[in-house]
């Protein structure tokens, strides 16, 4: 299977990433650019989005360039920085990309950006491979 095949079947399955209301732009080996709309109920007490939200979508991101080679693998540590507020109406879109490979890990560097091109986030995830294929889970 090719990778967006691969990201498409993981999609099919991932239904809290359906539920935010993301969507695959973009998906190759070891990449991909995820897009989703903020919402009312995904803002916080102080107007703007919560960062659950955000982490989320760089979360999915973060699964399905780290698994859209075939191997699947799981997140091991994820670090984000906050950079911009978000607010409802908000377009956001993460673009992951592989910074490390190795036998049993590797780096993805997830951008976050709203529709003006503005940084509203980094996030770094590392995966653990698990020495299996994604369609044998």
């Amino acid at each position: 299977m090719t990778p967006e095949q691969i990201t498409d079947y993981i999609f099919r399955q991932d239904y809290f990433s359906q539920w935010l209301g993301i969507q695959v732009i973009e998906a190759r080996e070891h990449y991909c650019l995820l897009q989703m709309s903020v919402r009312k109920e995904m803002i916080n007490g102080l107007k703007t989005v919560h960062g659950g939200v955000t982490f989320s979508l760089a979360d999915s991101a973060l699964a399905f360039s780290g698994n859209n080679s075939g191997e699947a693998a799981v997140a091991l540590n994820c670090v984000i920085n906050f950079i911009k507020a978000s607010r409802e109406g908000d377009v956001l879109s993460a673009e992951s990309k592989l910074v490390s490979n190795t036998r049993k890990t590797a780096v993805y560097d997830i951008q976050i950006t709203n529709q003006n091109q503005e940084q509203v986030a980094k996030f770094v995830g590392t995966v653990y491979k698990l020495g299996r294929k994604v369609l044998d889970l």
